[in-house]
């Protein structure tokens, strides 16, 4: 069976999309992890798939990591989800989709994409954890998927992928871990960051829950002016809205750059074993 895809990037997060309408895709995964291997397969940090929706939306979106294994929320994915398929929605300047997190609507700004992200939840600042090199204070706040954010000094030089992968899975995280954010304040008030996705399980040149999740915690601990725009590993600018109420953090918007690869078919029958 040769699968037709699409290989989109938003912000150097880079994902391999497919048109699953008629539910006919083999999106086990196993297959899954194939697709994404970066040796033997297209190689991705997910797979996004086009379905129809069930509560009135114009698509739904289903999202796996690299390893196969499905998530409610990405942001990036959700960026690229919403270019690919305004070719399947009649050029209409915005869209609705489905996702296990709750409903994502889209917009297109020339060759940006802006989507909102649902209602974050799980808000702690200042939590005090215990670390291999010692004590740190981190934030966690859950948008659309569970994230940690902890500012640092020297972003470029920082071990993310040592101390992402002990935040992943740290106990205070237990039992479904966090992906691990790493900020700062850079020149003019932007922010960068870097950040170790679970299920990609390494550091990923963006992120856009975890872009989302820095702003928010940015201007809660820091008072970054809004919008706050933050700088990704791999280059591209993204610009974070929302509203605040006390504590509430609602009508979050993600906006920056969705764009397409290359396109191509796949034989499913020859893909080899990812390598772990």
């Amino acid at each position: 069976m040769n699968l037709p895809f699409t290989k989109m990037s938003g912000a150097g997060n880079d994902f391999i999309v497919v048109d699953n309408r008629d539910l006919g895709l083999p999106l086990n995964p196993d297959q899954v992890a194939r697709l994404c291997d970066r040796h033997f397969g297209i190689g991705a940090d997910g797979l996004l798939a086009v379905e129809p929706p069930a509560n009135g939306a114009d698509f739904r979106m289903r999202y796996y990591n690299a390893d196969g294994g499905e998530a409610d929320m990405c942001g990036n994915g959700a960026r690229c989800f919403a270019r690919f398929v305004r070719g399947l929605n009649g050029e209409r300047e915005a869209v609705s989709f489905e996702t296990p997190a709750g409903l994502i609507r889209a917009r297109y700004h020339g060759d940006e994409v802006e989507v909102n992200l649902t209602e974050p939840f799980d808000l702690r600042l200042g939590m005090e954890i215990d670390l291999a090199g010692g004590p740190a204070t981190v934030h966690h706040i859950n948008t659309g998927v569970p994230h940690v954010v902890q500012f640092v000094h020297d972003l470029p030089a920082f071990p993310v992928v040592e101390r992402g992968r002990e935040l992943r899975r740290h106990e205070a995280f237990a039992p479904s871990g966090a992906n691990a954010n790493f900020i700062q304040c850079l020149e003019g008030g932007v922010y960068g960051i870097r950040t170790y996705e679970r299920g990609v399980e390494d550091e990923t040149l963006a992120c856009g829950t975890g872009v989302s999740a820095g702003a928010i915690i940015a201007h809660l601990v820091e008072d970054a002016a809004l919008p706050v725009r933050v700088q990704v590993r791999g280059g591209d600018l993204l610009a974070v809205n929302f509203s605040r109420d006390g504590d509430r953090i609602h009508d979050v918007s993600l906006r920056g750059p969705a764009d397409i690869s290359f396109t191509g078919e796949i034989n499913l029958q020859t893909l080899h074993q990812p390598v772990r």
